[in-house]
């Protein structure tokens, strides 16, 4: 839906308890905040420059992001080109109270206001973070999100169940590419870097022919690199490599008597090894067989608009999806003559096809209605069928010559897991007085699922839920909005694989409650851009990973199930600031402030009051743009996180780390060469840990972290044609 502001011209009218700790973080946000905007104001301009506002693609029929009444990041076509990066891990550290877990080579799993999963699903696929390219659903597996050609990257923070549902308890993440142009133009980029990158992408479209009002847009793009990682044991640099291949094409076509038709068609093809685990904790490997990370999915949406209708708007999007994983590793992280005189040598490999297919109708009020003060609304139907069909291979042997024990393991697993979601949702926005706005969504869903292994079980669960959310905004000024607003989602229930403790077999669905406030505003003659929110959230029977065992004194019984354990609450501050000096120089400030922690956690009260796991009570993010009229450019960003807990099943912490990135290079006319400086001090930082025994013969408990990449140099160049 689209709503004029109150201060726009219209053709018809013109017209919760905190902590001291999170009290400190919170005192420290405003003050950053507050001595950033002081900071800015000292400057003088008189520069003409402005920031443009954004639309929204992930809401309902478009709206311009300073209208939504919820938190919302976005990261333009500019900002992703200016940080010249390949996959969208690079560029979470720009968004506040966002992180990801460094669960494979590449990111897969995020995790939003401390809400997310951290390794690979079992049974059930049930994310908490919804994850969407150009409307297809890749929710749970965003190993694909490769950059080139992206042209604005959405986050969609907190409780998203009026409009997505149980896949979006936490939040969304929504990345669309480069709209079709009538105008025929081009793109050519070449990358090349440390780490033996080497990186080359083509795009180009314009009208198509023999269509009136018809346009397309095809873009290839591939990327290789080495992956930062030295196999001492195999004397090779590449066995953590990445090999990324994305084709796009999209047809945009308006036809004469009111039909809009959008297709969007992709091909990402994620080969990449998987040796990232080291038994010092170090970019050495030792493992004789290393592992795959690799994803090909091919997708497709088709969205077909209707808009002559007088009172309402047909919206139909078609979206299915087939995805090929293949995820391996060597499980004991060496090599023959590392563990002499032990055997010990154990691999595992999963292979994964998850097929999706949706269908989403809606009806949205039209922009054309003639009746003043007319309400605006939105009613729909959803349904999605996925399956998702997992086989797993397990292999190993250890022999102890000194204790003369000795183990094997050969086992194979299949699962078959099919389900449909069919949901109704609607939303209403009415004007309830001068410049204020009122706002009601709601959503019903049903999911059915059926599942079946190699291990005799079968579960065929069946649920219902519902989401909702209501909303207060005002508009102060023309560009100035503040807003109140209480959401509910869901997540869904699901069911544990293997041997469970007595009653633990299946689990219940998940609720998160948000309230939030917050305030959008462009001031100085919008040049300068501020955005706050402070939230409040409850988790009730949250799904939590834990553990048990089953036999007192029998270690070989301890079990790792899901679970309604325990209850949530998270509270914390998120802002971005950005401000237009003058034609030469932009600054900006993002910063969140959070503490997601456990309520109460049923059977280990140790839990109570610890923080969510991959939750950083504080994300920094800074940067300063420069631009000399004879095309010398200069971008300078700092990131900044605070330490966090890695799992749940231990309380072993990351380290706080600062990352800097520098980008120096030359522009003019129609190409542009750059020279980037990733992770330019070389911090060294953890984005995965675990803690548990896997060197013999003792095995005793250690903390293993996967580390972020260090630094990289290199050369980026491109070329533009219109």
């Amino acid at each position: 839906m689209s709503r004029r502001k109150p201060f726009e011209p219209d053709p018809v009218k013109t017209g919760v308890g905190r902590g001291s700790d999170m009290i400190k973080n919170t005192r420290f946000s405003l003050k950053i905040n507050f001595l950033f905007a002081a900071f800015l104001f000292s400057f003088s301009s008189f520069s003409q420059e402005v920031i443009d506002e954004v639309t929204v693609t992930a809401d309902y029929g478009k709206r311009k992001e300073s209208d939504i009444p919820s938190s919302i990041f976005i990261l333009d076509e500019e900002m992703i080109y200016k940080a010249s990066n390949q996959h969208f891990e690079d560029l979470i550290q720009t968004i506040p109270n966002i992180n990801w877990s460094g669960d494979g080579n590449r990111a897969r799993y995020f995790q939003i206001r401390g809400v997310g999963e951290l390794e690979q699903y079992e049974g059930a696929p049930n994310p908490s973070i919804g994850f969407l390219i150009d409307d297809i659903d890749f929710s749970g597996i965003g190993s694909i999100a490769t950059l080139f050609d992206i042209e604005q990257i959405e986050v969609l923070k907190g409780a998203q169940g009026s409009r997505y549902g149980a896949n979006a308890l936490g939040g969304l993440i929504y990345m669309k590419s480069v709209e079709p142009d009538a105008d025929q133009s081009a793109r050519i980029q070449l990358r090349i870097g440390e780490d033996d990158e080497l990186a080359a992408g083509l795009a180009f479209g314009g009208a198509l022919v023999n269509f009136n009002n018809a346009k397309y847009r095809l873009s290839l793009h591939h990327h290789q690199s080495n992956g930062f990682r030295e196999n001492i044991s195999l004397n090779r640099s590449d066995t953590n490599q990445r090999k990324e291949t994305t084709i796009r094409f999209k047809a945009n076509w308006e036809t004469i008597n009111n039909w809009i038709f959008n297709l969007s068609n992709m091909l990402v093809n994620v080969n990449d090894g998987y040796d990232a685990f080291s038994i010092d904790n170090s970019f050495k490997m030792l493992s004789d067989n290393p592992g795959k990370d690799s994803q090909k999915s091919i997708g497709s949406s088709f969205k077909a608009t209707y808009t002559k209708n007088q009172y309402y708007d047909l919206e139909m999007i078609t979206s299915v999806a087939n995805s090929d994983m293949v995820f391996s590793y060597d499980a004991d992280w060496g090599n023959e003559s590392s563990w002499l005189p032990y055997t010990y040598d154990y691999f595992s490999k999963s292979k994964r096809n998850r097929r999706t297919v949706s269908q989403d109708i809606r009806y949205i009020s039209s922009n054309t209605m003639s009746l003043t003060n007319s309400p605006e609304w939105v009613i729909g139907v959803y349904f999605i069928k996925l399956d998702d069909e997992v086989k797993t291979e397990s292999t190993g042997e250890y022999n102890d010559p000194i204790y003369v024990y000795s183990d094997s393991l050969n086992s194979n697993f299949n699962s078959q897991y099919e389900s449909l979601n069919a949901s109704l949702y609607g939303n209403l926005n009415l004007d309830i007085a001068e410049n204020s706005l009122l706002s009601v969504g709601l959503r019903a869903e049903n999911r059915g699922v059926d599942y079946s292994d190699s291990n005799n079980l079968s579960m065929s669960p069946d649920e219902t839920m519902f989401g909702g959310e209501i909303s207060l905004s005002r508009w102060f000024e023309r560009n100035i909005n503040g807003y109140l607003s209480l959401s509910q989602s869901f997540k869904a229930g699901g069911f544990n694989l293997g041997v469970t403790p007595e009653g633990k077999r299946a689990f219940d669905k998940e609720l998160l409650w948000n309230v939030e406030v917050g305030l959008k505003s462009l001031l100085i003659n919008e040049r300068l851009q501020l955005n706050a929110a402070i939230f409040y959230s409850k988790r009730r029977d949250q799904q939590v990973r834990t553990s048990s065992q089953l036999i007192a004194n029998d270690p070989a019984s301890f079990v790792f199930y899901t679970d309604n354990a325990a209850k949530g609450k998270s509270v914390g501050v998120e802002s971005n600031i950005k401000w237009i000096h003058n034609e030469h120089v932009q600054m900006y400030l993002n910063l969140g402030i959070l503490k997601a922690r456990f309520d109460e956690y049923i059977g280990q009260s140790s839990l109570n009051g610890r923080d969510l796991a991959h939750a950083p009570r504080y994300s920094v993010n800074g940067g300063i743009d420069y631009r000399h009229p004879k095309g010398i450019f200069a971008l300078l960003s700092i990131s900044a996180k605070d330490e966090f807990y890695f799992d749940v099943s231990h309380n072993q912490k990351s380290q706080k780390f600062k990352l800097v990135n520098l980008r120096l290079g030359y522009e003019k006319n129609d190409w542009s060469l750059q020279l980037f400086m990733n992770n330019l001090l070389n911090e060294k930082y953890a984005v995965r840990g675990f803690f548990f025994g896997n060197e013999p013969p003792d095995f005793p408990n250690k903390l293993y972290t996967r580390k972020g990449d260090p630094r990289q140099i290199g050369i980026k160049y491109e070329m533009r044609f219109n």
